[in-house]
This record gives C-alpha cells, sequence and structure tokens, in this order.
C-alpha cells in the first residue's frame, strides 16, 4: 500500500549478519518505523541488509533510507557484496535522503562514501560510551528549526563519546563526558547532494518514550522528506 503522495522508504534493521547480542533491533526499528508512518511514509523492511543495498542501483529506488544496522562480525566485508557496496553508493550519488540510527555509525565501513554521507563514524579503539544508563542531552537552540522550541531532555540510553565528525555537520544536541562536549544528533546538507539526520542515540525502545527525543526525529524526517525524490 503507497503511502499518501506516494512516499516510501527503506528500512534497514539489524538481523542476518548485521544483528549483534547488544542491541534489540526488532523494538528500536518498530519505533522508527512508526515515526516514519506518522510522516506519510509506506514502509518497508527488508529480512537481507545487503540484498535491499544491491537494489537500491534499481531504476525505482525509496523516497528516503532509513538505517538501523549493526558492525557485522563474520570478517566479511560492510556492505557485504560488491553489487551492495554499488547499489548504497548509486543511491548516494543520487542524493537521496537519509536517517540513520545509533549503532549504523559502525557499520558499512567498507565504503568511504558512507562516512561521508554520514558526517561521521565510530572510531574502533577510539570511540567508546559510558554503561547504558540516565542521559542528559543538551539541545543547540541556535542550530535551526529542528530544535527551536524543544528543551534540553533526558532519557535512558547509551551515550556516543569520541566519534570522528565531518566539519560539515550541523550538530543539535550534545552530551558531556569526562569533561568533553560530544555530538551526537546532527544532520548534513551533502554538497547538494542530499540530506542526511544522524541520531546516535536509540539503544532500545526505551530511547523513543522521550517526547523530546520523538519530537525532533519527527521534525528531522520531515526535513528529510522535504527532500525526497
Amino acid at each position: 500500500m503507497t503511502a499518501a503522495g506516494g512516499r516510501t522508504a527503506l528500512l534497514l534493521t539489524g538481523t542476518g549478519r548485521y544483528a549483534d547480542p547488544w542491541h534489540p533491533f526488532e523494538e528500536t526499528t518498530a519505533a522508527l518505523e512508526s515515526l516514519l508512518s506518522e510522516a506519510g511514509f509506506s514502509v518497508t523492511i527488508p529480512e537481507d541488509v545487503d540484498t535491499a543495498l544491491e537494489r537500491l542501483a534499481d531504476d525505482a529506488p525509496p523516497s528516503l533510507l532509513a538505517v538501523n544496522i549493526g558492525l557485522p562480525r563474520d570478517g566479511r566485508p560492510s556492505p557485504g557484496t560488491p553489487e551492495a557496496r554499488a547499489g548504497l553508493s548509486c543511491w548516494l550519488s543520487r542524493g537521496g535522503p537519509l536517517l540513520a540510527a545509533h549503532v549504523s555509525s559502525t557499520s558499512l565501513l567498507d565504503l568511504p562514501e558512507w562516512e561521508v554521507a554520514l558526517g561521521g563514524r565510530w572510531v574502533r579503539g577510539t570511540s567508546m560510551h559510558p554503561d547504558y544508563g540516565p542521559a542528559r542531552i543538551n539541545l543547540h537552540t541556535d542550530s535551526g528549526p529542528l530544535v527551536q522550541g524543544l528543551q534540553d531532555f533526558e532519557l535512558m540510553d547509551e551515550r556516543y563519546c569520541y566519534l570522528r565528525t565531518s566539519p560539515e555537520i550541523t550538530v543539535h544536541a550534545t552530551h558531556h563526558h569526562e569533561g568533553i562536549e560530544h555530538p551526537v544528533i546532527w544532520s548534513l546538507t551533502r554538497n547538494d547532494k542530499g540530506r542526511t539526520f544522524y541520531d546516535a542515540l536509540g539503544h532500545d525502545s526505551a530511547a523513543y518514550t522521550s517526547p523530546e527525543h520523538r519530537e525532533l526525529l519527527s521534525r528531522a524526517i520531515a526535513w528529510l522528506a522535504s527532500d525526497s525524490r
């Protein structure tokens, strides 16, 4: 069934080799699916990530790509096939809008364009997070309309630290750890090649019960939708 306006979202979730024992992808993907559906997208959640990436090179790509996947630990590349790498590369070159969540910044790193499009990445041996628990999120209210009128908030989550980020991103939210301010939510306009919104929050469904977090994500999806093809 096609949503009003014909907008479609491909939502990749942590299944198969993109699953891990730490993240309940089924519940976080359900939360993202709900937000996308509320925004008017018809959402498809494929069973196999690499096969779905391969199909991004087709002539009828989705209006929006949403990514909520883990880092494969089977020793194979990520994306896992030359065709999957080509499909994702094609999607990014077309300028399609991209929504990425939490642990997705650890994945797909065998395609250099992914880090460029995401605006940053997790760096093994450098990036980390304190134990899961209460997180105080500080909004940058001067960072644009996505956060205007919203207040700082607290939620239960993981707080990613020491991510490698591009100077081109617009940081919308941070947290403090070890006396350092760490970006956790940002947007990026990819040199006239589409829009990206990355949310490092969202370890489990508890993160999506925060009204402020949900409102920010809803605004982000609307911003991405306004650039959807």
